[in-house]
């Protein structure tokens, strides 16, 4: 009974590895080039890397403040807020969902709209919100576009759309599609009405959204190397069960195939908003 006796001899005691002192987010990887950048070079880089030119994904906010003259633009329709009208529940429910975003975020849902100045010149500017469950578009989002363009065609102002999502709201079922048709109908009316509509699409834009108003604009603007089309790559791959061309659904692609208007470098974005709409819009 010997065996009875033995012990396992003990394993040696690994010395802990010195805690680094580099602040969490001080450096940042690049998803084109891979290299990593202090994270204050990228922001006065406008998030776009110095090496490589990617452009990397920014805040709805963000993207207000480097086009619009005012440090803190008049926002519309605040009191516009998501309900549960199904009572969706997948592994969560959907109105736990909303609280969630809208404590980790800091917005009520995914698009903001505000009044302000572009370079002089009053626009009515609405900007997707990537963080909010993927820049869904659900019946608040679509509500408050369609509002977005009655109030600019009653004070004869362009509209500007910033476009950021996977598409529609899967959780609002058919209440997310329709608003497809109600985004259209009331741009519709803005252009009978002689106003311009410049859509902005950045990465990415795909789904409900491209199908619907992200591709009705007068001139249709993008981001360079943004992800643009309905389906996904992998999903049209897995379905023709071909491979597809480099670049497919990037914006470079999309202009080469008449699908866009210009590419804009992010820096350049405001001053050529406002050279377009000087040609475009007359109060």
């Amino acid at each position: 009974m010997a065996w009875f006796r033995k012990t396992k001899t003990p394993k040696p005691i690994r010395p802990e590895r010195p805690r680094s002192n580099v602040p969490e987010g001080l450096w940042v990887k690049c998803e084109g080039c891979k290299e990593v950048i202090y994270s204050r070079d990228l922001d006065r880089n406008l998030r776009v890397c110095p090496k490589c030119g990617h452009h990397m994904r920014i805040d709805a906010r963000t993207r207000i403040a480097l086009l619009l003259d005012e440090p803190e633009p008049r926002e519309l329709f605040t009191g516009v807020t998501p309900t549960d009208p199904l009572a969706f529940r997948d592994t969560k429910r959907y109105r736990d969902r909303i609280k969630t975003y809208q404590q980790a975020v800091g917005e009520r849902d995914a698009v903001l709209v505000v009044q302000g100045h572009l370079d002089e010149i009053p626009v009515m500017v609405a900007a997707m919100e990537y963080r909010f469950m993927g820049g869904s578009m659900g019946s608040v989002v679509g509500e408050k576009i369609t509002r977005a363009a009655e109030r600019a065609c009653e004070r004869r102002l362009p509209l500007l759309v910033i476009s950021a999502s996977g598409g529609a709201r899967m959780q609002e079922g058919v209440l997310s599609l329709m608003q497809m048709a109600k985004i259209s109908a009331a741009l519709g009316r803005l252009r009978a009405a002689g106003l311009p509509y410049i859509s902005i699409l950045t990465d990415p834009t795909t789904g409900g959204v491209t199908a619907s108003f992200a591709m009705l604009g007068d001139l249709n603007v993008a981001e360079p190397g943004a992800l643009i089309g309905f389906a996904g790559p992998r999903v049209i791959e897995q379905t023709i069960r071909q491979s597809l061309p480099e670049g497919f659904q990037r914006s470079e692609f999309l202009l080469e195939h008449g699908f866009l208007d210009l590419v804009v470098q992010r820096s350049e974005m405001k001053e050529m908003l406002a050279r377009c709409l000087r040609h475009l819009y007359r109060p």
